[in-house]
């Protein structure tokens, strides 16, 4: 059953969501949490998708919050009231227009179910700072996504200086495999640990804090190797006895090799983020790992401010306020923010990296020195 609600008020939404389930047949109540969702028109289906699969597992009451800004539009709130159509729970649709949309948690407050959990979850673009949010205070768990455009080179700094307990992100929830796979493959019997390495495309979060965890965890430098992808290619742990290496060309299955055991084939498939969204509903307690990773990437980025090699060029990072008023014919403002960095790289390696003889260096060097000008007779210059 939809309901559409235009130029509505909370108190009407609610009376709307009794008045589906009654129709419905169902007016109590089965729902677990309120999962808020903040995005924009461009993102709303795909996230609206992904958190009605994870409802099949956890039932809950999904907000989707629109805002649609502008001092020129008259504040207004349009709801879409949806019971039964996907999934298990209710979703609701909200779009606020004009400076309705500067105080989404107004509208939100009246709708969170009783006595339940609060997650937050932005899909693109999140705050700098989540728990200072006026949403994401509101919230037990907060989700971002460091891999969600616009990226920035300098997200996991910024994730370290900013994090709260309950605040947690997508590209460290993709790691979950990987690291449930290395862990499993470390309880065999093995000698001490002396490097590691992962290979990943440029560019991906989930590889550096895949990095970053395996640093805090064994105590050894990680080199970061790119590659094609897709994603996380590989996991090499290097001992006395050999190399302990996970590889996974194709983003679906993945070979494990292990010093004095037969090579073993696994599946480690990328997942979808209903996939992802539903991992981080199973547990809404700080996550204490995720805290320490991050905590190892601001350590390592106060050592060296260097530019990791997993990090590329930000597609934007225009605020969304600069973005309309480009829009509307205004130059964006300069927008001076502070240098956070990203974290270091112990050593660099590119699979297609080329080197050239230090002879050749020296000569073509040689070649291009500027000449000294001939002195012409009579000239004591």
């Amino acid at each position: 059953m939809m309901i559409d609600l235009t130029d509505t008020k909370s108190s009407k939404i609610n009376a709307a969501l009794v008045e589906a389930r009654r129709g419905m047949g169902s007016p109590t109540l089965g729902m677990v949490l309120t999962l808020v969702i903040v995005t924009d028109e461009a993102n709303q289906y795909d996230a609206m998708k992904a958190a009605g699969e994870a409802a099949r597992e956890h039932p809950s009451r999904i907000l989707v919050v629109i805002g649609r800004p502008g001092q020129e539009i008259s504040p207004r709130l349009d709801a879409e009231v949806r019971v039964g159509d996907s999934g298990v729970g209710e979703t609701v649709l909200l779009r606020m227009h004009g400076e309705l949309a500067n105080h989404a948690e107004s509208v939100v407050l009246p709708l969170l179910l009783p006595d339940a959990p609060v997650v937050v979850w932005w899909p693109g673009r999140a705050p700098e700072v989540p728990s200072k949010d006026l949403l994401g205070a509101l919230a037990t768990r907060r989700v971002t996504d460091a891999a969600a455009p616009p990226r920035r080179a300098d997200v996991l700094r910024l994730r370290a200086s900013a994090y709260t307990p309950g605040d947690t992100d997508l590209a460290w929830t993709r790691t979950t495999p990987w690291r449930s796979l290395l862990a499993a493959a470390l309880d065999q019997k093995y000698s001490r640990i002396l490097s590691a390495k992962v290979g990943a495309k440029a560019g991906n979060p989930s590889a550096e804090l895949l990095a970053l965890w395996l640093t805090d965890r064994l105590g050894v430098d990680v080199e970061r190797v790119e590659t094609g992808g897709p994603g996380i290619t590989s996991v090499t742990l290097v001992t006395k006895d050999g190399e302990i290496v996970i590889d996974r060309p194709d983003g679906m299955m993945a070979s494990l090799s292990s010093p004095g055991q037969p090579d073993r084939v696994v599946a480690l498939k990328r997942r979808e983020a209903s996939d992802l969204v539903a991992e981080e509903l199973r547990r809404l307690d700080p996550d204490d790992v995720y805290a320490a990773t991050l905590a190892r990437a601001a350590l390592e980025a106060a050592r060296d401010p260097s530019p990791g090699s997993f990090t590329e060029t930000p597609v934007s990072q225009t605020p969304v306020a600069d973005v309309q008023k480009a829009e509307e014919g205004e130059a964006p403002k300069a927008r001076v923010t502070k240098d956070l960095g990203t974290a270091p790289v112990v050593k660099r390696t590119s699979s297609a990296a080329a080197t050239k003889p230090a002879s050749t260096r020296e000569a073509v060097a040689k070649k291009a020195a500027p000449r000294a000008p001939r002195k012409k007779k009579g000239d004591n210059a």
